[in-house]
């Protein structure tokens, strides 16, 4: 035998006697798999896959000289730490991994893509995947099997997923929770006398009445949710504990997810759809509304940071257009006079503003004669939501016989699709004719349909709407001076877009007010009859019923109703605030009711309202501004054109 012969027959034996290396591959699909008893901290399915694997490679003549473990990370994607650092560890050592063992193939990848690309790169290094539990090799046989078995794993985890989800919409529809409660209440397994565990939710003694103070605390609108957090937190509100994260005080994020979390109020959310919950409330629903309602106030990109004010966010400098900002003067005596001044020339950023600090409390009480200026009598109340109303009515006539005609052309429609398929039965046209002609018409339905409903609900819109806006400046006045600051914050978000402060050397001192939509509607126009009937009534003078009169002539004009006789015996209490229908939750309820101190019906709408008194008092119409008189275009929000400043009024 030749040396060369030898060589190779000592070689072909070095290798046989050499053991295959081989790379265990093990997966858990949840951490509390990972966590559940079995010592070490892993639980009983890992010990039990990584000796499985160990059996399977001394079984072939190999050795498992690496681990790879992701402990409570789901199959359905492959975007795993452990699997990723695997296949790059097979990459570098392709010349040496023979072997990936797994103890079954839905531990590599319940996704048939997945399993494809993981199979790529193993044959592209010469790697064979090898399973504990199945009978899978690089045989056609074994590679079928391998196929099936990848089928069967992602049907397996589609399905579950797809049952998991039935069971939990089942479960949050009679009031149970699924997943993890939140702070202020704990997790618990009951069990029946027959034995049967039931997963339910019970409040935590210790936290729950800390978020039930937050809430209080929070509805006086004395607290930024900053500084609440900071309270709460050294009154020992901490977050629960995790096995990774230890338990921290509550922070402002926390604690601002918890003042939005309808959770607290007894209601369980699912997909954008509100259940009643079976848990024990920490609020009630009045005092959950005052939170939302202070909470939305505040979006208007104040920071009621250093200085906290009501009017922080609505006055601006008339002559540059910057902020006004709180400045806090501390005299030699010690006495402290607060100011308003202007955030550009306190920055400097606007060098050539001119503009004086000002007194707050000479701005508060100047704010306060705009709103008994514009305060609506009752007299004119009643003119303008007559002469409103009858405009809405008239244009709905109008639009009452557009929506039959386009009913009339929706009927048409519907019977040209159906003679289209009765030509196509008899063979008079073909199929990618049908087809062209039924996704012209379906798109003409589609349109029509969509006017159609916006025909049955822009007018109870409008209708609302104007309500509300008439409610609010109805005696607003009194009610601004009387309202705590927060319902201030709200009255004058909802009036009014800005206050504009001059008081420089060249002027004197007064704030002008630009009126948001959609009072720069209704109360522009006639805003300085307005102003003269106020004026008139304060004075008792005896030309306030000439004036009056005069105001419903103009008003007429204005809105161009044409005649209209009010009674002056008609009962006022027909226009109170009980005539309104305002949703159980929303800002204007709020509102109206701590400043005007008058409880309003709760009545069910059929467009739900926003949480923000701003957005209630616009409409959601599509309505062309072109084809509505102005007074009924005040609801529409894009109809506003440039911007109005109405000065304050002179007595």
């Amino acid at each position: 035998m030749s040396n060369t012969a030898m060589a190779n027959t000592a070689q072909a034996l070095m290798d046989s006697m050499t053991p295959k290396f081989a790379v265990s591959y093990l997966r858990v699909s949840t951490r509390g798999q990972a966590e559940r008893g079995g010592g070490h901290d892993e639980g009983f399915s890992i010990p039990a896959q990584r000796e499985a694997n160990k059996k399977k490679a001394l079984s072939m003549g190999a050795m498992v000289g690496k681990e790879f473990v992701d402990r409570g990370a789901s199959a359905k994607s492959a975007d795993r730490p452990q699997l990723q650092a695997m296949l790059e560890y097979v990459k570098e050592n392709a010349d040496r991994v023979d072997y990936v063992i797994v103890h079954k193939i839905d531990r590599l990848a319940r996704n048939r893509d997945d399993d494809s690309d993981i199979m790529r790169v193993l044959r592209e290094c010469g790697v064979q995947l090898v399973s504990a539990s199945e009978s899978i090799d690089d045989t056609p046989a074994g590679m079928l099997l391998h196929g099936i078995m990848s089928s069967i794993a992602e049907f397996y985890s589609q399905n579950l997923a797809t049952e998991v989800k039935k069971g939990m919409g089942e479960k949050i529809k009679g009031g149970g929770t699924v997943g993890r409660a939140p702070i202020g209440y704990q997790n618990v397994r009951l069990v029946d006398d027959k034995g049967r565990e039931e997963r339910t939710v019970i409040t935590d003694p210790e936290r729950a009445p800390l978020i039930t103070l937050a809430f209080e605390e929070y509805a006086t609108g004395n607290w930024t949710v900053a500084d609440l957090a900071d309270h709460l937190a050294a009154c020992g509100l901490n977050t629960r504990s995790t096995p990774k994260i230890s338990s921290q005080p509550v922070t402002l994020k926390t604690l601002h997810k918890v003042l939005v979390n309808p959770y607290y109020k007894g209601v369980v959310k699912y997909k954008g759809v509100e259940y009643p919950g079976s848990h024990e409330a920490l609020v009630d629903t009045e005092t959950w509304d005052k939170v939302q309602a202070i909470l939305a106030s505040r979006i208007n990109g104040t920071r009621n940071l250093k200085h906290p004010h009501f009017l922080k966010g609505s006055i601006f400098c008339a002559y540059c257009g910057e902020r006004m900002m709180v400045s806090n003067e501390k005299k030699k005596d010690g006495t402290i006079y607060p100011y308003f001044v202007c955030s550009g020339r306190h920055s400097k950023r606007r060098k050539d503003c001119t503009t004086k600090a000002v007194l707050i409390d000479v701005v508060e009480k100047e704010i306060e004669k705009i709103y008994e200026a514009y305060q609506l009598p009752p007299e004119v109340r009643i003119l303008l939501e007559s002469c409103i109303q009858e405009i809405i009515s008239t244009e709905r006539a109008k639009y009452d016989a557009e929506l039959d005609g386009l009913k009339g052309e929706k009927a048409k429609l519907e019977n040209k699709r159906k003679k289209l398929l009765e030509a196509h039965y008899c063979d008079a046209i073909p199929l990618d004719l049908l087809k062209s002609e039924q996704q012209k018409i379906a798109k003409e339905l589609s349109s029509i349909e969509h006017e159609i409903k916006m025909h049955d609900t822009t007018f109870e819109q409008i209708t609302e709407n104007l309500k509300r806006a008439l409610d609010i400046v109805e005696n607003c006045g009194e009610a601004y001076k009387n309202a705590s600051d927060t319902i201030k914050k709200l009255m004058n978000q909802a009036i009014f877009e800005k206050f504009y402060i001059s008081n420089d050397a060249d002027m004197e001192f007064k704030v002008d007010a630009e009126f948001r939509p959609p009072f720069d509607q209704i109360l522009e126009p006639v805003k300085d009859d307005i102003i003269r009937i106020n004026r008139l009534a304060q004075d008792c003078s005896s030309k306030l019923s000439y004036y009056i009169g005069i105001a419903k002539d103009h008003i007429q004009e204005i809105f161009g109703c044409g005649l209209y006789t009010i009674n002056n015996s008609t009962n006022m209490s027909t226009y109170s605030n009980g005539s309104n229908f305002f949703s159980h939750n929303s800002s204007s309820k709020v509102l109206l009711v701590e400043a005007r101190r008058v409880e309003l019906l709760s009545e069910s709408l059929s467009t739900k309202l926003s949480t923000s008194v701003v957005y209630l008092l616009r409409s959601r119409s599509r309505l062309p501004a072109n084809r509505l008189p102005a007074a009924v275009s005040l609801i529409k929000p894009e109809s506003r054109q440039g911007t109005r400043k109405t000065s304050s009024p002179q007595k």
